[in-house]
């Protein structure tokens, strides 16, 4: 039996057993699901459409782990994704939030493109767009934190740029001393975080783009970059190497990558 043949266990999936409803009521308008793109241990995200307006519906972990209950990451999740939407909502490249759904599911615009390759040719302004989108999240004291991966990009069907997962997003609330020093301390790093991922991003899209000095800076890993991946790696080898056992099914994508071909009856 293939890796992808096998059915994926449903302690790993954000709903365990339960499915997405088939059709959703969002401002007064019906809208059937009509695929699921990504359904892992934290979230399921899927398009719903209606009359030919799409909308993304992102529901957060609900169900209990190794009898562990869980649902609270789902309500956090959801609730800190919201808020940075609608911190960001006048934003080009950053979809508009639309409504929450249940205690942990957000709706938001949908936009029209593909996640971004390694190896791509995106159009020349692609990186200067994507930088300069960076630096309008990072004027509203925020980090995105997620840039490592190309796929975390979606390249519009117009080319430009768009950012459209905020899960982990920097955020700090002044409220609660978000301006204290070791909040503004994390977040100057977070943000140098995104530059250098940036530039690594570029690197492995447009490399003819890049003078010899920035292609050099793209491969120096900041140092709190550097503490990251050390802290975290004997737990990420662990969940990789379970994970891998009882899911293998990536196929060269991300965990919970739902294929074109499946049936959503089957997830």
């Amino acid at each position: 039996m293939s890796a992808l043949s096998k059915k994926v266990p449903s302690s790993l999936r954000a709903l365990g057993r339960r499915a997405l409803p088939q059709d959703i009521v969002v401002t007064g308008h019906r809208y059937v699901l009509q695929r699921i793109f990504k359904n892992d241990f934290f979230a399921i995200t899927s398009m719903y459409e209606c009359q030919g307006h799409r909308v993304v519906l992102k529901v957060g972990r609900q169900v209990s782990f190794m009898l562990i209950p869980l649902a609270w990451i789902g309500r956090w999740l959801a609730n800190r994704e919201w808020a940075a939407l609608t911190r960001l909502q006048d934003i080009a490249g950053i979809p508009k939030p639309i409504a929450r759904w249940e205690r942990t599911g957000v709706i938001r615009e949908f936009a029209e493109g593909h996640p971004l390759e390694k190896g791509e040719h995106v159009p020349d302004d692609f990186h200067e767009r994507l930088a300069k989108l960076i630096q309008k999240i990072h004027e509203r004291d925020m980090a995105y934190v997620d840039l490592e991966k190309c796929e975390n990009v979606l390249v519009g069907d117009d080319g430009r740029p768009h950012l459209f997962d905020f899960q982990i997003c920097w955020h700090w609330s002044k409220r609660w001393g978000g301006e204290l020093w070791p909040m503004r301390a994390l977040r100057r790093w977070f943000q140098h975080g995104d530059l250098y991922h940036l530039r690594k991003l570029k690197r492995r899209t447009r490399r003819d783009q890049m003078s010899a000095e920035e292609l050099a800076s793209s491969y120096r890993k900041p140092w709190y970059v550097r503490l990251h991946r050390t802290l975290t790696f004997p737990f990420l080898w662990c969940r990789r190497k379970i994970l891998n056992r009882i899911d293998p099914r990536r196929d060269g994508h991300e965990r919970g990558h739902v294929h074109d071909g499946e049936s959503m009856n089957t997830l």
